[in-house]
């Protein structure tokens, strides 16, 4: 049996993937383009990836195919519905991410929340030591205590993050489809209206597309705070850039484009230097523990399709 990883670089150089070689003959490449994709996945039965799309085109070239591991929950870069119409199965993994996911999201907060950028860039300039001042207490911050923090999407991360905004004593609202009886759950746009962070955790579909859209980010507080983790193309990213330049929000936090990585075109582009922005490379998922526990929830949907129990089957959805 051939198995490919076909983007190991995604998932860390310092990630031991040799179990993967337990079912098979292993091929591990560091990256797969559209361009070599078929070449790459030629002759395999079973493809581990993370950020490949695969296209109905691309998967119409692998005949071979019968398992495809995706390292991630979301799976929107693989065609699912070719191959549920041709026998492939398609795994993700759930809940593997979910402390890291978080602490990144509870990092953005606080930090924009204390204006920490700026005060840590003021130190390190050497302008704290030329003040001749024992502090300074410019720009001004906030506690965050008493604030109202929205979730937007309540999932195992936005369960996470709702306890971590009362552990800091937050008002925590809560926007999902079906609602829960231990949460103030609220509309869209009551949300928007309310809150003075909101942080984003929901799945991209169709339905979630654009979900975030310049009409509800209008609605919100000057002064408020949005922070996405989950998929670039659930916001908005032009209106989340126009209001932070138009200082209609207080700032904003982004671990995800539609675009990855973002293009110098990119609307986020013209605001990545804001002290108010923060931007990181898509690493919210990326904790040495997650990727290691990602690593093994990977191991295990392949023991489990090979024995035939299924586990972790999206195209069986």
């Amino acid at each position: 049996m051939k198995v490919v990883i076909l983007d190991a670089a995604s998932l860390g150089d310092d990630l031991d993937l040799s179990g993967f070689g337990s079912f098979g003959e292993l091929t591990v490449y560091r990256e797969t383009s559209a361009e070599n994709a078929a070449e790459h996945l030629s002759g395999a039965e079973i493809a581990a990836l993370n950020k490949v799309r695969l296209t109905a085109e691309i998967l119409s070239s692998a005949p071979s195919l019968r398992l495809i591991c995706e390292a991630a929950t979301g799976y929107d870069n693989i065609d699912v519905s070719y191959c549920r119409s041709h026998g492939i199965a398609v795994c993700n993994v759930v809940g593997y991410s979910t402390q890291s996911v978080a602490q990144l999201t509870l990092t953005m907060a606080l930090s924009l929340i204390t204006r920490m950028g700026e005060y840590t860039s003021f130190v390190r300039s050497g302008a704290y030591s030329d003040s001749g001042l024992p502090n300074r207490l410019t720009p001004v911050f906030h506690e965050i205590a008493g604030k109202t923090w929205g979730i937007l999407g309540y999932g195992n991360i936005g369960r996470q993050v709702a306890t971590s905004a009362d552990a800091l004593g937050c008002r925590v609202l809560v926007c999902k489809r079906t609602p829960v009886a231990d949460r103030e759950c609220v509309s869209l746009e009551r949300l928007c209206r309310e809150s003075d962070i909101l942080s984003v955790h929901t799945p991209l579909t169709d339905s979630t597309r654009n979900l975030l859209d310049r009409e509800h980010i209008e609605m919100m507080k000057p002064s408020a705070y949005v922070i996405n983790v989950s998929r670039g193309a659930v916001t908005d990213e032009a209106a989340l850039a126009d209001a932070v330049l138009k200082g209609k929000l207080g700032g904003i936090g982004v671990d995800v484009y539609s675009k990855e990585p973002f293009p110098n075109d990119h609307p986020f582009a013209a605001v990545r230097t804001l002290p108010n922005v923060l931007l990181t490379p898509h690493m919210a998922w990326g904790a040495y523990e997650t990727r290691c526990r990602l690593a093994e929830e990977m191991l295990a949907n392949i023991r489990s399709f090979l024995t035939g129990t299924p586990r972790n089957r999206v195209d069986l959805q």
